[in-house]
């Protein structure tokens, strides 16, 4: 690259730290950078010299190996060898990136994702299942095939911006006269301009539909979950791909169940005789009618569990249970008979005689045992 001491061309000593050393390669590529210079046919080849050198001096194995022989031997190998661009990205670095959007057009514009609702009866959780949805979205204008052009011819090239979506502007900076390019006025840069736009979509390449799409939600799914299907958005334009279609999903509740992720509870009554001789269940699930053994002696808030009684996992599997919660249920009213009886079982139990209502029914026969 260059015979040229190292040092003197950063315009260092040879015992200049490394902040003295970045910071006149800072100062020496502010002055000497080609957009700063646009006059200066020399102005890339020096910048070129002052990056190799600060390649060199700022890397201490490398610069200890040039101190020592006067050369290193990956020279061919430095990256401002490579050519401008990589002169840009050390550009970029050091200034913010000042020199603007660069030369290469834009291709396309990606399409807008969109959003569904889609309500599930709990029941369906159990497995996969498909449902239509309406989505209303935005499709490539099938008259034009997304040219914008009547009959889906070409567009023409801009001529403002020669095709490249982009105009060069020169900008005053604190380090001189700087190159900048900006998205072209005319045709906000795409590079082209529709001259016989499309009946059909107007020239805007797309047209507004309403499609009807089948969406698999999978088994197991929770409530306002949100689930996202690829490509099924609005579509893009040109090069753009398409958005994606979200679909939020609602379960609905069902009276007298309540969800826990994969499990599933319940409230069940039972008598005070069934609590206390035990009984067989009949409890109705999701899906289906359990039948579930009652211990003697089961208490009040006591659970009995139906094994892969509840929900799956997502995407299936292994069902969760479903948890039944005893509930003990007192009668309200009691006939003469079952007060006798409830009277004689807590005498036979040795329990303390309850002194029942105050002038209630209970409460007279109490009095006349005394």
């Amino acid at each position: 690259m260059t015979t040229r001491d190292l040092y003197e061309v950063l315009e260092v000593t040879r015992t200049a730290g490394q902040d003295e050393i970045k910071a006149s390669y800072r100062r020496l590529a502010r002055t000497y950078h080609p957009d700063v210079n646009p006059d200066n046919p020399n102005a890339e080849d020096q910048f070129k010299e002052i990056g190799h050198a600060y390649n060199i001096l700022s890397d201490p194995e490398k610069r200890a190996r040039y101190d020592q022989t006067g050369s290193v031997d990956d020279a061919p190998q430095d990256p401002f060898f490579q050519g401008s661009g990589a002169i840009n990205d050390i550009f970029d670095m050091f200034f913010g990136g000042m020199q603007g959007g660069g030369g290469q057009r834009r291709m396309g514009q990606n399409g807008e994702d969109l959003q569904v609702r889609v309500e599930l009866q709990l029941k369906e959780v159990l497995e996969s299942v498909d449902k239509e949805v309406t989505v209303n979205r935005q499709a490539t204008c099938p008259d034009c095939h997304g040219n914008g052009v009547e009959g889906g011819g070409e567009p023409e090239k801009c001529q403002q911006c020669g095709g490249q979506g982009v105009v060069t502007r020169m900008q005053q900076t604190f380090i001189g006269t700087v190159r900048t390019q900006t998205a072209c006025p005319v045709c906000q840069g795409q590079g082209t301009i529709i001259a016989n736009p499309c009946h059909t979509c107007k020239g805007r390449k797309r047209i507004a539909e309403r499609a009807n799409l089948t969406v698999t939600i999978p088994a197991g799914v929770e409530d306002a979950s949100t689930m996202r299907v690829n490509g099924k958005g609005n579509d893009g334009i040109g090069a753009g791909r398409a958005g994606d279609l979200y679909v939020q999903i609602k379960v609905r509740e069902v009276a007298g169940l309540e969800r826990d992720g994969m499990d599933l509870h319940k409230s069940v009554d039972v008598t005070f005789a069934q609590a206390s001789l035990g009984d067989e269940l009949s409890i109705q699930g999701l899906d289906e009618t359990y039948t579930v053994d009652l211990h003697s002696g089961v208490q009040p808030n006591d659970i009995l569990t139906v094994g892969k009684g509840g929900l799956p996992p997502l995407h299936g599997g292994r069902r969760g249970n479903l948890y039944c919660h005893v509930n003990l249920v007192v009668p309200k009213k009691l006939n003469d008979n079952q007060r006798e009886s409830i009277i004689k079982l807590a005498e036979a139990g040795g329990e303390p005689i309850p002194k029942g209502d105050k002038g209630g029914l209970l409460s007279g026969l109490f009095k006349k045992k005394r």
